[in-house]
């Protein structure tokens, strides 16, 4: 009996939590079904009143304003709701109302989608770990997160070359023209609820990265095709970015909120247009 109540009670959170993930779908910016879990065990004795612990909710795909080309640029965007009051999960649909004590919502994009919103083809993100660390980034640390002394690695062209030549980029064999793949080392932040990059220096170890000559005339220069501030990023329920990190080989704008009340629907709306 007790491994048939167990199957029971799985088989009823994989219908509500594929429920409440097609509700979110409505939503006119997520074109997949996104990821959803409903922490609460057992889960028949909390449907009833949709009161979890925590309800997660990662959908992919979404894409990002101001981010030219194909296939269209699109970042993976996260909620995870804490203390949860979703009504009876039976009844969950694209206009229920979601209550929750917290919130933090996320908005991961990965290396390549980053390189082309900067410019630079094979952009590579990585997150080193701290110096005072031995053997950090191993599988008992998980994914690392910094905000600063992270690491990004690329080509760009040194002043004076093109941007492409017939067609081709810096990272191109076929791209003859004076560049450089360099590693450098970035900071993170958020302003106006937008994510700031800025290259601070040339990286120079103790991980694997690229080392090049860089004229010192051109150092600056080169610095400065590393740093940029990106488009606003769609972000869970309209939530505006507070800061920002590197996790992994991705990049990761953060929210944090107290009390909310959503609607499925209302996930990922299209962004308001800037002036």
């Amino acid at each position: 009996m007790g491994v048939l109540a167990l199957i029971a009670d799985d088989f009823a959170a994989s219908r509500a939590e594929h429920r409440l993930a097609r509700a979110v779908q409505a939503s006119p910016g997520v074109p997949f079904e996104p990821d959803v879990i409903m922490a609460g065990f057992p889960f028949l004795a909390h449907r009833s009143e949709g009161n979890f612990s925590s309800v997660l909710i990662s959908a992919d795909g979404v894409p990002i304003e101001g981010c030219s080309g194909v296939p269209v640029c699109t970042s993976t965007v996260d909620a995870r709701l804490q203390s949860t009051d979703l009504g009876p999960t039976g009844d969950l649909g694209p206009r229920t109302e979601l209550r929750a004590q917290s919130m933090r919502t996320e908005t991961r994009i990965n290396s390549p989608t980053l390189g082309r919103l900067m410019g630079i083809v094979d952009l590579y993100i990585n997150t080193p770990a701290p110096e005072d660390k031995v053997g950090g980034g191993g599988p008992g640390d998980g994914l690392l997160e910094r905000t600063e002394g992270i690491m990004l690695s690329g080509t760009v062209p040194l002043p004076g070359s093109p941007e492409t030549q017939n067609g081709y980029p810096p990272s191109a064999a076929k791209y003859t023209a004076p560049k450089v793949k360099v590693s450098v080392k970035a900071r993170v932040s958020v302003v106006d609820g937008r994510v700031r990059i800025e290259a601070t220096d040339f990286y120079t170890g103790p991980e694997e990265h690229y080392s090049a000559d860089v004229p010192e005339e051109f150092r600056s220069a080169v610095l400065k095709r590393f740093s940029t501030t990106l488009p606003a990023l769609q972000m869970a329920w309209g939530t505006t970015a507070k800061h920002a990190l590197s996790r992994g080989s991705d990049l990761v704008a953060v929210s944090e909120t107290g009390p909310v009340s959503v609607r499925a629907v209302d996930y990922a709306k299209p962004l308001p247009s800037r002036p």
